[in-house]
């Protein structure tokens, strides 16, 4: 079971890691159009049109990759001091009630909305006309990835209930661990108060 859940955590960081290049594209896409636009007065009305769905491409595909990592906003005032299985208790209830009925519609909702949209061949309306469908299959894709995401949350909810503790997830970035980074330079705090007081001014000084 364990090996199923880090797969799909795999697969939701490895999308995640994936279409966030559309970063990089959205940037050098703008600092192509600025140049295009003020140095040789030529603009492109396709490309605001273009960083847009780039934009919601990035912004719905971060969704699963966001839960894979337990990173989604919470009001965790209360929530941290908890023990596991209350917070697994809360996290279900919340997951049944609240989150499978809004990424079902979602997802739903999405399909039909992409499939009336590849019926018309719907296109931008701009001068340069872009087509709009295939960008609006992001939505039920992106809906599904999350759902998969989500029912893997639920399982491991129901895990910690029945064991006392929340089971491993797949690692990625994280913020830097102060205590973590000394302990793998081994360096201690008596070495940092050592070096602060040889390289602080002496007092009086500017």
């Amino acid at each position: 079971m364990q090996k199923l859940l880090l797969a799909v955590d795999r697969l939701s960081t490895w999308l995640g890691q994936f279409f966030a290049w559309s970063v990089l594209i959205m940037t050098l896409l703008i600092s192509a159009e600025v140049f295009s636009r003020y140095a040789l007065n030529q603009p492109h009305d396709w490309a605001l049109n273009v960083q847009i769905m780039l934009y919601g491409t990035l912004f719905m595909m971060a969704g699963a990759y966001t839960l894979a990592k337990n990173n989604h906003v919470r009001g965790d005032v209360l929530y941290g001091f908890f023990a596991p299985r209350t917070q697994a208790t809360v996290d279900l209830v919340l997951y049944v009630l609240f989150f499978l009925p809004g990424i079902v519609a979602l997802t739903w909702a999405g399909w039909t909305y992409a499939v009336e949209a590849l019926v018309i061949r719907e296109k931008t309306f701009s001068a340069t006309p872009l087509p709009l469908y295939p960008f609006k299959f992001v939505i039920p894709f992106a809906g599904g990835l999350l759902l998969l995401q989500g029912i893997v949350e639920i399982v491991r909810c129901i895990v910690c209930l029945r064991e006392g503790a929340w089971p491993s997830r797949e690692q990625d970035v994280e913020e830097v661990d102060v205590d973590k980074l000394k302990a793998m330079v081994h360096v201690r705090d008596e070495d940092i108060a050592a070096l602060d007081k040889y390289v602080a001014p002496p007092k009086g000084t500017a």
